[in-house]
C-alpha cells in the first residue's frame, strides 16, 4: 500500500520572518546616516504687516454695566468712533456707510474682546456679510504686543 501524502493548509511564516529581520537590520544600520534637517517656521511677530488702509473698524466688547445683553458695539470711521445700540442699529449704521461709500466699498475690521462669546462675533460678522461688504477682516494682537 502506498502512504499518501497529507496536504498542509498552514502559510509557512518562515521565509517572512527572514525577510522582515534582515529589513530590520538593513533599517537600523541606515538611520544614524540619514541627514536631518531643522525647519525654521514664521512667527507672528515676524509676519510683514499689510499696508495701511482706511478701513472701518467694528468693535465688539462686553460690559457689565450695558443694558441687554451687556454687549458694546462702536464703529470708528474716518477717525470719529460712535456707539451703536444692538445689532439693528449695526445693520442700519453699516447700510449707511456703504451708501456713502458708493463704489468703493471699504474693508471692514472686527474688533472683538476675548471675553466675547464666538456667537456674538459670528452673528456681527453675519450683520456685515449681510450689508454688503465684501473684504472683511478680523482683529489680532500678535504676541510680540502682549
Amino acid at each position: 500500500m502506498s502512504q499518501r501524502r497529507r496536504l498542509v493548509n498552514q502559510i509557512n511564516v518562515v521565509p517572512y520572518i527572514d525577510v522582515m529581520l534582515v529589513l530590520l537590520v538593513i533599517f537600523m544600520v541606515t538611520a544614524p546616516m540619514v541627514p536631518t534637517s531643522s525647519v525654521e517656521l514664521p512667527s507672528v511677530g515676524q509676519a510683514p504687516q499689510p499696508p495701511k488702509v482706511d478701513a472701518i473698524t467694528l468693535t465688539l466688547s462686553k460690559d457689565e454695566s450695558a443694558q441687554g445683553n451687556g454687549l458694546v458695539y462702536r464703529i470708528r470711521e474716518n477717525n470719529a468712533e460712535r456707539t451703536i445700540n444692538g445689532t439693528g442699529e449695526l445693520a442700519r449704521a453699516l447700510q449707511t456707510v456703504l451708501s456713502e461709500s458708493g463704489e468703493n466699498k471699504p474693508p471692514v475690521v472686527i474688533a472683538a474682546d476675548k471675553n466675547v462669546m464666538y456667537n456674538d462675533v459670528i452673528t456681527m460678522l453675519d450683520s456685515v456679510r449681510q450689508a454688503g461688504f465684501d473684504k472683511v477682516s478680523l482683529l489680532t494682537q500678535s504676541t510680540a504686543t502682549k
